[in-house]
């Protein structure tokens, strides 16, 4: 089944307590891209600089990524540059630079229109929905989004989660959505406000999965040595969309398999810069991981 993306292409720089990399490849749809692309191709639509290494698209269409939607406009690559804590769950963020990013509008190729399955990467609402009206009849629509967004344009966003089959949510954004707490309590009232299933992201402590027809809950994959979490939930969504796509259906039992997929992929992003660690794991890492996973989960 088809998987189309629609996200960012960045550079960024990173700092954590060990080391610190200059204009690292990243963006939203970067980490998913290369997640998904070990289930199956994937179509992605951004747009980036003349400042765009070439190298770094060859790199994803190698991955199995069609890249004909990515627009190259006048201007530099959108970049974010940001510092981890010890911890690594406390990140500050030391600069965003929107650049072309900014008037990004989506503009999804005629052969892309069909895909039966989309993912609409962290973007302004407004952006999200203007892609979204030029997929024709998606099986499966799954948006991502941040605080920000909550806090902007909440109109905007309601109106959207009306659209989509998934949200995925971290805690807090769960729990700035819906002023509620308790996260099963917050998980139940994102429900109500349009989507059929509500992932929630709660980083070293793993995900749960909510809907009407399936409630499932995991930990993180144990990772030996943490080395940098930028895009793991980018990473997540992919594998996660990857394996689901791969299927072709919304079964629970797809949708459970599919979360366990999105932790193995997100574990092997943390584990190197970038998506050093990443961009070469085939459907047989993934796989072996997998079944590590489901020993840990499996009473």
């Amino acid at each position: 089944m088809s998987l189309l993306v629609i996200g960012t292409l960045a550079y960024d720089t990173i700092q954590t307590t060990a080391a610190k990399r200059a204009d690292v490849l990243g963006g939203s749809a970067l980490y998913f891209s290369v997640a998904a692309a070990a289930f199956q191709p994937v179509q992605l639509v951004a747009v980036v600089g003349r400042d765009f290494r070439p190298g770094d698209l060859q790199l994803l269409e190698q991955r199995g990524v069609d890249t004909s939607g990515v627009e190259h406009a006048d201007g530099r690559t959108f970049r974010w540059s940001g510092r981890y804590e010890a911890d690594w769950n406390t990140r500050h963020t030391i600069e965003t630079q929107l650049n072309v990013f900014e008037k990004f509008d989506p503009k999804i190729p005629s052969a892309m229109r069909s895909s039966q399955y989309l993912f609409l990467a962290n973007a302004s609402p407004l952006v999200q929905a203007k892609a979204l009206d030029q997929v024709d009849h998606p099986a499966f629509t799954v948006v991502d989004t941040m605080n920000l967004w909550i806090e902007i344009m909440r109109p905007e966003l309601l109106a959207l989660l009306r659209r989509v089959d998934g949200v995925v949510l971290n805690d807090e954004e769960a729990r700035m959505l819906t002023g509620e707490r308790n996260l099963l309590k917050a998980a139940s009232l994102v429900l109500g406000m349009g989507p059929r299933y509500v992932i929630l992201k709660k980083g070293e402590h793993g995900a749960f999965l909510m809907g009407s027809d399936v409630h499932f809950s995991l930990p993180a994959y144990p990772v030996g040595m943490v080395v940098d979490p930028t895009g793991a939930g980018d990473t997540f969504a992919g594998g996660f969309m990857g394996y689901v796509a791969r299927a072709g259906n919304l079964e629970p039992k797809t949708l459970r398999k599919g979360m366990l997929y999105g932790t193995v992929a997100a574990s092997y992003c943390v584990e190197g810069f970038g998506i050093d660690s990443l961009k070469e794991r085939t459907r047989r890492d993934f796989d072996v991981r997998y079944d590590e996973l489901l020993s840990i989960v499996t009473p």
